[in-house]
């Protein structure tokens, strides 16, 4: 039984009664916040304002610069009184949060020129409005309640831009059962759409990430006025270099928390070491940052050294930390300059981001650095740094699974006998999977991350992760040769048949390109061999089938490093590559400046091997910032989508420590095991959205046994008492056959559900329901049938028989004209909601996840090309994708991208005459003359029938249009 959102509201404030907070119904418009909030502010600040200094504090204080804001309430602040003196005052107890006193009011109204909104419940804390709770009745989706929320931020001039309300830090929406949070942000930071899913949205969880999404147990485990402070204030990270709020993850909090109650323990009993257990993508560098800067107050504490083991993560790792806060950590640009750091008493110099290398190079007597300085008489780095050795020290090891089982690890243990050590693994070392022994008398011991840390002090492991929707399921597709496959005498597939196999397979794999791929190979030589033959046997595909849209591929492996110091270093955690390079330097060296040189001509960049960094930071962030379709991007030829890159081939190098949510697929040619198996696939599984259902493995190296062993090995499931057997059914999506019986029920269900309105299961049919509660259930229904449709469209082991299987189900004509039919209905359907003064809950509730209906097949490069094509003489060759006018039509409205102007295009291939032999060129100006008359005929029949003056009716629209404003006043000028 739903449970009335009025009745919810109540039972929530008698809860936050019961929690201590002051309860305040004389509180509901504006008038009141902001006197509550004066009295709270004098007591505070132990002043009484004038009326015209309060005012001046209002207009000095409320912005509709969320991030403002959030400085604002963070900081000490300076007003200016009536006889000129300043006043220094804070907006809460920044000091003890604990201290402040929290309120909660409900139904509090603004309204403005532009908008009548009522918001549900309120936190404040000091008269500040800190949280805003939306409540939707039970059975109602939460997300509802996120996009109401968005709906109020975008109304022009509303109470979250001209109010106390701007200092709103956190947002919960709540139906009972399921309760989320999220942080307040600008609007670039601050979206609930299709194209990139929707906001970061959390539920809180306990220790062991059991979920509290009751709305009573949330109450008290997050909204109790202490654990609320410590959140806002502690936890909620002001990223200054973007102007965003992050609000750490629950189980981030704990990790930071258990870091510092050890450092505290150590305090009192002399020591205590441990490791975070968190998986790949799950934040670990701003759960290290918390960690470090919390630790950087701590007095006890000389120095805190946050430890990578590479060149390129020590900048990244430094680049993140100043992002979340500016200046937090220096540039070491050498090994004197962290000599000096260490040594300096700076509050500044206390946390500082440096490599293991060179952390070792600067404690190890024997080193060739230390030894040269003895050499010209000059003491050593070594000697310098000696009185550390008496100071309490932190340090914090990232990927502690990689660097820590060396005698550098030895080296800084012995050289800081007090220090105490904490690192963080996506993927800790055990027993089963260590491959450092070390000798200790005559035992022979394998060395795990619990023998470097002591302890595990908190999990969040990738099962926990996939669970929570932070990171992806994988499609693992072992590939299985046919009988005409190209095989080695040993039984091995040739590269050649690899080549081939991915380039029949890479469309789906991608959704259309709309996502990038690594290739994995065993070798340096491989890895050259690939770029060969994917060159070749694409340009004879492109003679031969000028159809063939060749994919964007580049190479990426460290060079010779011929003394080269930054190469040296980055070669440090490539063992292949280094190994590699000792065989034929030159012969690579030479393979990959014409792997650059191809990429060079191909990008308009300038790379060279002398400067390998920048080639390789290049290549990541084409991988990173790809996005599909973007028009406005036009390689050096001109051509659509130059910056984009399909396929990179890769030895070592971005297997770890990379991460991209436009990356989808590996292609692997490589034997993995263990931790390195999960790292290189951690690589495909960042969230995008409901068009990314999955990370896309496929294996060429027949590794299924390999893959289970390091799922089992890394669920974390054991460790915690439970069956390890369960992770394949978390961390696999569900094979082809099972996906494919559950695409046949979902369409069985809309088959029903359409015979049930007494209509036949067709597109066309869809127009005659009845009701807008039958135009839902249709919504509902369809949408299950297309979710499916697009994850089994990215399954790359359906047999020839599935795939006639899939169609059978729902042939590709059909398919199209019910997608055209469900973005109508879904037109229709917002805009009644729009309309209407109390609509449907059920009808206003409807999640329409557009984004399952945008292809990037069918972008409008690819629309211009069909209508082209329809156009050629029947004497013309026909084109290999030739379409009817029909189909074509039926794309356009099947896809969310053309659901504005769906009807202008499909006027307009009607329009066409067939045999005109018209070129894309022709087609587009054709497209944009049709427009524009179309455009004008609307204009002077609107005109002719309000008796308007068709010129100012022109001149009126095109105002609005170029400015983006609507002027109400020169509207009403023109109809009288």
């Amino acid at each position: 039984m739903s449970s009335p959102e009025s009745e919810l509201e109540q039972h929530l404030i008698e809860k936050l009664e019961g929690l201590k907070y002051v309860r305040r119904p004389d509180i509901r418009d504006r008038n009141a916040l902001h006197a509550n909030f004066r009295e709270h502010f004098e007591a505070l600040n132990r002043v009484t304002l004038t009326d015209a200094e309060f005012d001046r504090l209002l207009t000095d204080t409320i912005t509709a610069d969320v991030f403002d804001a959030a400085t604002r309430l963070r900081e000490p602040q300076t007003l200016v009184r009536d006889d000129g003196t300043p006043l220094h005052y804070t907006l809460v107890n920044i000091k003890d949060w604990c201290k402040n006193t929290f309120e909660v009011i409900s139904q509090l109204r603004l309204n403005t020129a532009n908008s009548h909104h009522r918001y549900d419940v309120i936190l404040l804390i000091n008269g500040i409005p800190a949280v805003h709770i939306e409540l939707k009745a039970l059975g109602i989706s939460p997300r509802k309640a996120m996009q109401q929320i968005v709906d109020y931020k975008s109304d022009p001039g509303n109470g979250f831009t001209n109010s106390l309300l701007c200092f709103v830090q956190l947002f919960v929406v709540s139906n009972r059962d399921r309760t989320y949070y999220f942080t307040n942000n600008n609007k670039n930071h601050f979206a609930f759409n299709a194209d990139e899913r929707f906001l970061p949205v959390y539920e809180f969880a306990d220790e062991r990430n059991t979920k509290i999404p009751h709305l009573d147990d949330f109450a008290e485990a997050f909204l109790a006025k202490c654990t609320l402070g410590r959140m806002i204030s502690r936890y909620t990270v002001l990223v200054a270099s973007e102007r965003q709020l992050l609000m750490m993850r629950p189980y981030q909090i704990y990790a930071v928390e258990q870091i510092i109650d050890c450092i505290q323990d150590g305090a009192s009993n002399g020591g205590g070491n441990g490791y975070i257990w968190h998986t790949t993508g799950s934040g670990k560098t701003l759960t290290s940052f918390k960690a470090s800067t919390l630790l950087k107050s701590n007095d006890d504490l000389h120095k805190v050294l946050f430890v990578v083991d590479r060149k390129d993560l020590d900048k990244q790792t430094r680049d993140e930390f100043n992002r979340f806060q500016a200046g937090s950590v220096e540039h070491n640009t050498n090994t004197a300059t962290l000599v000096r750091r260490l040594l300096s008493d700076n509050y500044a110099d206390k946390v500082i981001v440096t490599t293991i290398q060179k952390l070792g190079l600067a404690l190890d007597e024997q080193s060739k650095r230390n030894k040269k300085r003895s050499e010209r008489g000059q003491e050593t780095y070594a000697s310098q740094l000696a009185p550390l050795a008496d100071e309490r020290i932190a340090i914090i090891f990232d990927e502690c699974h990689r660097s820590q089982f060396g005698r550098t690890h030895e080296t800084i243990k012995d050289f800081f006998p007090r220090a105490q050590f904490f690192g963080f693994t996506g993927t800790p070392i055990f027993e089963e999977n260590a491959s450092k022994v070390t000798i200790e008398g005559d035992v022979a011991t394998y060395k795990t991350t619990a023998d470097i840390f002591q302890q595990q002090l908190h999990a969040y492991t990738i099962t926990d992760a996939i669970e929570d929707r932070n990171v992806l399921k994988f499609h693992v597709d072992y590939f299985q040769p046919s009988a005409d496959t190209d095989v080695q005498p040993s039984g091995e597939l040739t590269k050649k048949a690899i080549v081939d196999e991915i380039l029949k397979k890479h469309d789906a794999a991608t959704n259309h390109r709309k996502f990038n791929a690594i290739l994995a190979t065993g070798s340096i030589d491989d890895a050259i061999t690939y770029y060969e033959l994917f060159k070749a046997t694409q340009l004879g595909r492109t003679q031969t089938h000028p159809d063939f849209e060749p994919l964007k591929i580049a190479a990426v492996f460290s060079p010779p490093a011929e003394g080269n110091a930054d190469v040296k270093q980055l070669q440090e955690d490539l063992p292949q590559e280094q190994a590699d390079n000792r065989q034929d330097p030159d012969k690579k060296k030479a393979s990959l400046t014409r792997i650059i040189n191809d990429y060079n001509e191909r990008y308009g960049t300038n790379h060279s091997i002398a400067e390998f960094d920048l080639y390789y930071q290049d290549i990541q962030q084409r991988i990173k910032s790809q996005r599909f379709p973007d028009e406005d991007a036009k390689g050096p030829d001109g051509t659509p989508g130059g910056d984009k890159v399909d396929l990179v081939i890769v030895v070592d190098m971005l297997l770890t420590g990379f991460d991209s949510k436009y990356l989808n697929t590996l292609y692997v040619d490589k034997k993995l095991k263990h931790h390195g198996l999960i790292q290189a696939f951690s690589r495909t599984n960042r969230v995008l959205n409901d068009t990314k259902p999955h990370g896309q493995i496929l294996d060429f190296r027949g590794q299924q046994d390999a893959v289970d062993d390091a799922i089992r090995m890394f669920s974390g499931l054991e460790t915690r008492g439970e069956d390890p057997a369960a992770s394949r059914q978390i961390w696999l999506v569900d094979p082809a056959p099972v996906v494919i019986e559950k695409y046949k029920q979902a369409k069985a269900d809309l088959d029903a559900f359409m015979e049930s309105q007494d209509l036949p299961a067709a597109p066309s049919s869809v127009a005659n329901l009845r009701g807008d509660d039958a135009r839902a259930g249709f919504v509902q229904r369809f949408k299950e049938v297309q979710r499916l449709a697009t994850q089994l469209g990215q399954y790359t082991d359906l047999t020839e028989e599935q795939e006639a299987t899939i169609e059978a189900v729902l042939p590709t004509d059909e398919a199209r004209g019910f997608r055209g039919a469900y973005l109508e209905t879904a037109k229709q359907l917002k805009r009644a909601t729009d309309d209407a003064d109390a609509p449907d809950p059920a009808i206003e509730n409807l999640d329409y996840e557009l984004v399952l209906f945008a292809s990037v097949e069918t972008d409008y490069d690819y629309i211009m090309r069909r209508i082209a094509d329809l156009s050629q003489p029947a004497t013309a060759k026909p084109a290999k994708t030739k379409m009817t006018r029909d189909q074509v039509i039926a794309i356009i409205r099947s896809d969310a991208k053309f659901r504005d102007e769906a009807e202008e295009i499909a006027a307009y291939v009607r329009s066409l005459e067939a045999g005109k032999g018209l070129s894309e060129h022709e087609v587009r100006d054709g497209y944009t003359r049709f427009k524009a008359r179309r455009q004008a005929e609307q204009l002077a029949g609107l005109a002719d029938a309000h008796g308007l003056p068709e010129g100012r009716l022109s001149a009126f629209v095109d105002e609005v249009l170029g400015r983006m404003i609507f002027d109400g006043e020169k509207l009403t000028d023109l109809l009288e």
